[in-house]
């Protein structure tokens, strides 16, 4: 059956290793459960007092939206891709949307939806495909490279490597000054080196059992923490948030605004993930081109839909996919076993909190608690190492490729979002090529879109 439906052999892999593939992105991922709800509880019960448990109603919408949208990226498109509600769309939507702009969280619900629709008919018309193939082949090398060099940036953040530092941004951790991040640390590294001896030896499933092992290890160490295991209670109720949607507060200039966002975001990252994971996988022709893009496009636009409706922020496809990749994932089989796991989490939260939840630490003089990820951070720094490699494919002799390449690859970890180190490099391809008198190299879309990222940056707040 699963060769018939994901034509395994055809994509050189086979059931046991879509199943570990499957099982190492959902572990990689598996935070949003525990950071979604966190995220975005908050706001809503300040705006909806005594209206129940928002943080459970959350937990089981970002569960199930995950879900959904992965079954459809899996079925439909048949692409080891994962999706959950984005971070960084959820920021906006809690943050600046609910909380400093004051609109009342089921508006902002409603806006997701609209976004959600756009998406849809952009994917039915097949102008997301458009986009995706006016790309140039720089370009996309470098949006790949960019996305590795984002995701080992988040593993050494997660690993506590790297803190923020007010002077300099961030800075290496100096553990005489932060010791509560030196178990942490010490595990990450030896998840780190478990990992690295084992892909050297080419052990199958090294990331997989890399993380086992390292889960194992943490437990004495005190960095796993297993009491979470006597949380057991029945499973919360959706009712909080579920078709909350209110229509009415959409039509000011402002929601309009929020809407353009929010379908901005969602468009480029999808597109930019798209791209990092695929050519991590193999997955672009011979002409750079994703052959199904338009079947994985529904993913996401379809999944902020049933999100919304279920009451979580934006959902879209998730960089921690490839590392499921790099357990050899090749096929929607990988995104199957990833959505199940989704599913079953909201019946054994606990226990998906005990590996992905993270270690919660408290430094003094914080205003808020700082969670490290010693268990999957590992697995980004390795997975990012592997993608950054794509900047070999870059032209470097010819500085129109070059320098909005570069952009996008330095500019999508240090801005901290895909879209926007995206924008960098469109914006500025266009410019270069004319300013060398080889403006025919351009296709026209990506003129409109260098356009479209231009009046964001100066007139969408």
């Amino acid at each position: 059956m699963f060769e018939r439906v994901f034509r395994l052999r055809e994509n050189g892999t086979d059931v046991k290793t879509e199943v570990i593939a499957g099982v190492t992105t959902f572990m990689t991922m598996a935070y949003i459960i525990f950071v979604q709800p966190a995220i975005l509880s908050g706001p809503m019960s300040a705006q909806s007092p005594g209206g129940g448990d928002f943080f459970g109603s959350v937990m089981v919408a970002t569960c199930l939206s995950a879900a959904i949208a992965t079954f459809i990226m899996a079925f439909v498109a048949n692409y080891p891709i994962a999706l959950a509600s984005g971070m960084g769309e959820n920021v906006f939507f809690a943050i600046t949307v609910v909380t400093m702009m004051g609109v009342p969280w089921q508006v902002a619900l409603a806006a997701i939806f609209i976004s959600g629709i756009l998406c849809t008919i952009l994917t039915v018309s097949k102008a997301r495909n458009l986009i995706m193939d006016a790309i140039p082949p720089s370009l996309k090398n470098a949006i790949a490279a960019g996305i590795g060099f984002f995701i080992a940036f988040l593993g050494m953040q997660h690993c506590g490597i790297i803190v923020g530092n007010p002077a300099t941004m961030v800075s290496i951790t100096r553990f005489a000054d932060n010791p509560l991040y030196i178990k942490p640390f010490v595990l990450s590294v030896i998840g780190l080196i478990l990992i690295s001896f084992m892909m050297s030896f080419r052990i199958k499933g090294a990331v997989l059992w890399g993380m086992l092992i390292t889960a194992i290890i943490g437990i004495p160490m005190g960095v796993i923490k297993t009491d979470v295991l006597k949380e057991w209670q029945a499973i919360p109720s959706i009712a909080p948030t579920f078709l909350k949607l209110d229509f009415r507060g959409l039509f000011t200039i402002e929601m309009v605004t929020v809407i353009i966002v929010f379908f901005l975001t969602d468009m480029f990252d999808m597109i930019g993930t798209l791209i990092g994971v695929a050519k991590r996988a193999n997955l672009l022709d011979n002409q750079g081109r994703l052959v199904r893009a338009q079947k994985a496009f529904f993913a996401d636009s379809i999944g902020s839909v049933f999100g919304s409706l279920l009451g979580t922020s934006t959902v879209t496809s998730y960089i921690e996919s490839a590392a499921g990749v790099q357990a050899g994932g090749r096929t929607g089989m990988t995104g199957l076993i990833a959505g199940l796991l989704f599913i079953l989490a909201i019946f054994v939260s606990p226990i998906a909190k005990m590996i992905g939840g993270g270690y919660m630490i408290m430094p003094e003089g914080a205003a808020t608690p700082i969670f490290l990820y010693p268990i999957t951070g590992p697995v980004l720094i390795i997975v990012g190492i592997l993608m950054v490699k794509a900047m070999i494919d870059v032209n470097w002799d010819d500085i129109t490729d070059a320098l909005p390449a570069f952009l996008i690859f330095i500019g999508i970890p240090l801005s901290f979002s895909i879209s926007d180190g995206l924008a960098l490099g469109l914006i500025s391809y266009p410019i270069v090529k004319i300013l060398a008198g080889r403006h025919k190299e351009v296709s026209w879309l990506i003129y409109i879109l260098a356009a479209l990222f231009i009046v964001r940056f100066f007139f969408v707040k």
